[in-house]
């Protein structure tokens, strides 16, 4: 019998998320073919067990918190003692490369990607770079920085070599009327879950966005809007990918934000989204090449925008720890690929590494 340990929690904005994920992973899995470890991480960085007898353990709604735990006195030693990590762990400390290196150096193999695939992933801007030299059509986008100068914040503007100047927001604002235009969508390089992120239509905007996208990251990505459906592709595998068929996101509000996801009831999925064969094909050839431009391994949620003007494709980003209860897009997919939640753990736990 596998000694899995599933770890969920943590410190991210998307600590609760990944409770709700967590839970329902312990939830699904084979009891015959694993002896689990519920480990969870709370929002300060402590370890504990979840004390609730496995078998009971269900899925918690996003909200709901842990009260059957205790603290684990040694995370090192306590880690040595399983097989194989299944991080649940969604944003910054999980899905960013940080936990995944902790596993490497302990030498326990976990399920997901790897430290570079998990870190670029992670940062909005820099998988926006390896999309461009893949030539994998995206949103034109503007890079800033927000620094912190004499108390207030103030923003860089990083041009294509990588210099800086600060600019003031009207400035910027310029540069966005030159390149992208307005509406622009200002995004925190490192979160999840639409955490910080805002639509600005003008000047005002940029600069009530801005400051609220800094409050999450000093990196910030301006990023041009492609008016059309959101779609999304699941892939999995390590050398050898395969990609779901494609389902479509149809949000309550006017972008998928965090309460559209979690909150919104009126917000839904359509699997399998009602698009034509070629399509469908295209998007699923160009999330499999997202995935390894990255060096995905293990899983990934390729999310893409199909434009309504021109019907074309345009990846939006890639999440190497997508939502995992069973009514999220990833385990949906495969689901109606044929491949069962219970099955599609196994499989995941299978090929870790």
């Amino acid at each position: 019998m596998i000694k899995l340990g599933v770890i969920f929690g943590g410190m991210s904005t998307e600590h609760d998320v990944s409770i709700a994920s967590g839970t329902s992973v312990i939830q699904n899995l084979d009891k015959q073919k694993y002896k689990i470890y519920p480990i969870y991480i709370d929002q300060s960085g402590k370890w504990y067990e979840y004390i609730k007898p496995v078998n009971e353990i269900t899925r918690l709604a996003v909200g709901e918190q842990l009260t059957e735990i205790m603290p684990i006195l040694n995370v090192i030693e306590y880690l040595k003692g399983i097989d194989v990590a299944f991080p649940v762990l969604h944003g910054l400390y999980g899905e960013d490369g940080t936990i995944q290196g902790m596993l490497e150096l302990l030498k326990i193999p976990y399920v997901g990607c790897r430290v570079l695939g998990s870190s670029i992933c992670m940062d909005k801007v820099y998988t926006k770079m390896v999309f461009e030299k893949a030539k994998i059509p995206q949103a034109k986008f503007i890079y800033i920085k927000a620094i912190q100068k004499e108390g207030k914040t103030v923003f860089q503007y990083v041009d294509n070599e990588f210099k800086e100047q600060e600019l003031s927001i009207s400035e910027i604002a310029k540069i966005i009327d030159e390149t992208i235009h307005f509406p622009v969508f200002v995004k925190p390089s490192n979160s999840g879950s639409s955490v910080g992120v805002h639509k600005a239509t003008n000047q005002q905007e940029l600069q009530s966005a801005l400051l609220d996208a800094s409050i999450y990251d000093t990196k910030i990505l301006l990023e041009e809007e492609i008016e059309g459906r959101e779609v999304e592709c699941a892939v999995l595998g390590n050398e050898e990918v395969k990609a779901t068929c494609v389902g479509e996101v149809l949000s309550a509000e006017d972008f998928y934000t965090f309460e559209a996801k979690y909150q919104n009831a009126a917000s839904r999925t359509v699997i399998p989204a009602k698009i034509e064969e070629e399509k469908l094909k295209e998007i699923q050839t160009l999330a499999i090449k997202a995935f390894k431009a990255v060096d995905g391994k293990g899983l990934s949620r390729v999310d893409f925008f199909i434009r309504k003007s021109d019907n074309q494709v345009y990846i939006n980003e890639i999440n190497t720890m997508p939502g995992f209860t069973q009514i999220s897009m990833y385990p949906q997919l495969w689901e109606v690929s044929g491949l069962s939640y219970t099955k599609l753990l196994d499989e995941l736990i299978r090929i870790a590494y």
